[in-house]
C-alpha cells in the first residue's frame, strides 16, 4: 500500500501488527465521527490492553506487537480505529528505521496488505494504519502520518487526556505507565514557528513561514484547515545579466497510489475540472515579482488527488547553474498575503529541479514540504517520474 490507499476488508476480524529493526510501542484509538475518544478508555495499549472490539497483543519481544480490531463488536458510534507506533526507548526517532505494518485475517493470520511509511526521519511517533467505517463497509486505509513531539501529539490530536509535566527538585524514578499518554513538550519560546496541534509540524498561526529544504508547514490556520484559492508563485532571475532564461513552471497531480492524474504547464492552462490554473509562460525570467503563477482551489481538488508536486524545468536546455534567486511561494489568492515561501539556496548542473509539494492528510488538511531537488528532465513529461518518488 501507499500513503492514502485503502482496501476492503474480507474478514471481520482483522490484526495489524508494525515491526521494526527496534522495539516498538503500538496502539489503537477508537474514535467517532468528530475524530475524538469518547474518554481515556478508547486508548487501547499495552497497559489498557482491550476495550470494545479492539485488544492490544504482545509479541513478547520476539514477534512485532498488534492491534485486533473485531469489526462486528465495535460499538455504535464508533467509525475509526487508528492504529500508531512509536520506538520504545526514548527520544528515539524514526530516522534509519523502516516500519512495516502488516493487515492479517486475525484467524487465519493471511495478509491482506503492507506498508511501509516513506521518507520518515524526526518523527518520534506514527499514525500508520486506520480501520475505518465508510458507507455500512469496513476498510483499511495506509496513513503514515508522522508526529515530532510523540505519543502525546497522537493522543491530544485525538482527545485523550494529556497530563503536564510536574517540576521536580530531583529526578525521580518514571512512575508506572497510565491510561494517559506522556506528557507534552515544553512550550516553544516565544518568536519560534507555530507548530500544527499535535504534530511537531508548522502552522500558519504566526504568519508567513520560510521554509527551509525538506521542511513542512501544515495549511492549517486557528485549528482550521485552509482550504479557500491559493496561488503558488514560482520566480527566478538569470544568474548572467543580459541572458535571458527561458523556465517553465508546472504542477503534477498524483492519486493516493502515486499515480499519475494530469499536469499543468503553459501547453495545457487547466486541469481537475478548474481547480488548478496556469497563468501562461515566461519567456525571460526578467522583471520583478512572480515569473509564473499556479492558481490552485484546494477546496475544489478532488478526492482522488492527494498529492500535487510543484516543478521548474529548462525546455531549452539551460542548466540551473545559469539561474538565480529560484523561489516557490504561496499566497492567498483572496487577499495576495504571503503565507508560506522556499528559497532555492543551491543550484546544480541540472535542467529541472522539484520546488515544493502539497500532499491531503487523512484527517483533510494540506500540508507544504519544500522539496529542492534537481533531476535531469527538460519537460513536465519527464518530471512525473521524480515527482512522483518526492511524495
Amino acid at each position: 500500500m501507499t500513503p492514502g490507499s485503502n482496501i476492503p476488508l474480507s474478514t471481520a476480524r482483522v490484526a495489524v501488527d508494525v515491526a521494526a529493526p527496534v522495539r516498538l510501542d503500538v496502539s489503537g484509538l477508537l474514535l467517532t465521527a468528530d475524530g475524538k475518544v469518547r474518554s481515556d478508555d478508547d486508548f487501547i495499549f499495552y497497559n489498557q490492553p482491550s476495550g470494545p472490539g479492539v485488544t492490544y497483543r504482545s509479541g513478547g519481544g520476539t514477534a512485532p506487537d498488534a492491534i485486533v480490531v473485531d469489526t462486528s463488536a465495535v460499538p455504535p458510534g464508533i467509525e475509526k480505529i487508528v492504529v500508531t507506533a512509536s520506538p520504545d526507548a526514548s527520544g528515539q526517532t524514526f530516522q534509519g528505521i523502516e516500519p512495516t505494518a502488516t493487515i492479517r485475517g486475525a484467524d487465519d493470520h493471511s495478509v491482506l496488505a503492507t506498508f511501509t511509511p516513506p521518507r520518515l526521519g524526526a518523527e518520534t511517533a506514527l499514525v500508520i494504519v486506520e480501520i475505518y467505517l465508510r458507507n455500512g463497509a469496513w476498510k483499511a486505509r495506509a496513513v503514515g502520518q508522522g508526529y515530532a513531539n510523540g505519543l502525546a501529539g497522537i493522543a491530544t490530536d485525538f482527545g485523550v487526556t494529556v497530563e503536564e509535566p510536574t517540576p521536580a527538585p530531583a529526578p525521580t524514578p518514571t512512575p508506572a505507565p497510565q491510561v494517559t499518554a506522556p506528557p507534552m513538550p515544553p512550550t516553544p519560546p516565544a518568536g519560534a514557528p507555530a507548530a500544527a496541534p499535535g504534530s511537531g509540524k508548522i502552522n500558519l498561526d504566526k504568519g508567513r513561514v520560510s521554509l527551509q529544504k525538506n521542511q513542512t508547514v501544515s495549511l492549517v490556520k486557528a485549528g482550521r484547515p485552509l482550504l479557500s484559492r491559493v496561488k503558488m508563485g514560482l520566480g527566478w532571475e538569470p544568474a548572467y545579466r543580459g541572458k535571458d532564461i527561458d523556465l517553465d513552471a508546472s504542477v503534477i497531480a498524483y492519486g493516493p497510489q502515486r499515480n499519475h492524474l494530469d499536469s499543468c504547464y503553459f501547453g495545457k492552462l487547466t486541469i481537475l475540472g478548474g481547480a488548478i490554473k496556469h497563468s501562461g509562460d515566461n519567456l525571460t525570467g526578467e522583471g520583478g515579482g512572480d515569473d509564473e503563477v499556479i492558481v490552485v482551489d484546494l477546496g475544489r481538488i478532488p478526492q482522488e488527488a492527494t498529492g500535487l508536486v510543484f516543478t521548474v524545468n529548462s525546455f531549452s536546455g539551460q542548466k540551473f547553474t545559469e539561474v538565480a534567486k529560484a523561489y516557490c511561494r504561496l499566497v492567498d489568492a483572496e487577499t495576495d498575503q504571503e503565507l508560506v515561501r522556499f528559497d532555492l539556496t543551491s543550484t546544480e548542473s541540472q535542467t529541472g529541479v522539484l520546488m515544493a509539494k502539497l500532499v491531503r492528510q487523512y484527517s483533510g488538511e494540506w500540508d507544504m514540504t519544500a522539496i529542492g531537488d534537481f533531476v535531469k528532465a527538460r519537460t513536465v513529461r519527464n518530471m512525473v517520474k521524480p515527482g512522483a518518488q518526492a511524495l
